[in-house]
């Protein structure tokens, strides 16, 4: 049980670098408790579909090729552009989590589920090898300690973006981190889960 658990952490920690960065820059502009809330569920909620899917796939039941995961990083370049686009058209005070969620806080946490899926898009590669060596009670102990470092991770990440040197400088260059992280992340799960050389072929 207790290599369980440390294969677990390592597994979550190994694969939530993406999160980190996101969280962080997300939970600087929480402006709300309503925002707080949904930052939390949408975590939860897509890294929730991420394990299930990666544990249909470990036992046989693969939904989807890899190469059409990968197109999960549309998303985030999609957001990265709105967002800069939205600073270049608009000077308001309206923040990043409503201009992500097009002003309407009851879509903020589906944004969030979604942002979640296409930064672990490429995870399911690593979930899957190691799902399939997990026995059902070991896959318990697996979704328990995913579940606790996934509040571990959302906790740490809204910490440290309380940190008033933190959260000033992403406020301060919101208008360029913003896009840069989203549209980095989205082309680098493309490319990792070979997308643009799957569509290449196809052209060709």
């Amino acid at each position: 049980m207790i290599t369980t658990i440390f294969s677990a952490v390592a597994a979550y920690v190994a694969t939530s670098i993406d999160y980190v960065i996101i969280l962080l820059i997300l939970f600087s502009q929480t402006m709300k408790k309503g925002q707080l809330k949904s930052i939390i569920i949408g975590q939860y909620l897509g890294t929730s579909i991420l394990v299930g899917a990666s544990l249909l796939a470990a036992y046989g039941l693969t939904l989807v090729p890899t190469h059409w995961v990968g197109l999960l990083g549309l998303i985030p370049i999609y957001l990265g552009i709105k967002v800069w686009k939205r600073e270049e058209e608009e000077n308001d005070e309206e923040d990043l989590l409503s201009r992500l969620s097009s002003g309407k806080s009851n879509r903020l946490f589906v944004t969030i589920t979604v942002i979640t899926l296409a930064a672990g898009g490429d995870n399911i590669g690593v979930y899957i090898p190691y799902f399939s060596t997990l026995n059902p009670s070991e896959t318990i102990v697996m979704l328990v300690v995913f579940a606790i470092m996934t509040a571990v991770l959302c906790y740490l990440s809204y910490r440290l973006a309380a940190v008033k040197s933190v959260s000033e400088t992403i406020e301060k260059w919101e208008r360029w981190i913003v896009p840069v992280v989203f549209i980095g992340l989205g082309i680098l799960i493309m490319v990792e889960n070979g997308t643009f050389r799957f569509l290449l072929d196809l052209v060709n």
